[in-house]
């Protein structure tokens, strides 16, 4: 099936075109306000994950993965937060985090799948 400029099998991406991959970015990204967004949206993957086919399904695996390794980043960063390069690692896992979010919203949006989901920096 042709949609758009992209060609998809019929119930290849598990009849969303991408809705809830591009809620859970949203919501990666708004987590950077409001802190309790990205566990709702790692949830979403989680759950949205099992129902998917296609490229839609790399692009929850890379959610996931990028939520606990973000949690990783960060917590890593709070812990040495006492020493100047704590404040740095938390710097370099939010921009970290940013660019991982924003790819996959650009690749979403061409109904692509990620590439690379399974790299831990971006």
């Amino acid at each position: 099936m042709i949609q758009g400029n992209a060609i998809s099998s019929p119930g290849g991406g598990g009849g969303e075109s991408g809705g809830n991959a591009k809620v859970v970015y949203i919501l990666y990204l708004g987590a950077i306000v409001i802190g309790l967004l990205a566990p709702i949206g790692v949830i979403i993957a989680y759950v949205s994950r099992n129902d998917a086919g296609g490229w839609v399904n790399d692009h929850y695996r890379f959610q996931i993965r990028t939520f606990w390794i973000g949690l990783l980043y960060f917590a890593i960063g709070t812990l040495t937060a006492f020493i100047v390069i704590g404040w740095l690692v938390l710097l370099a896992a939010l921009v970290w985090w940013i660019v991982r979010c924003v790819k996959g919203l650009q690749c979403v949006s061409r109904s692509e799948p990620c590439p690379n989901i399974e790299t831990w920096l971006w």
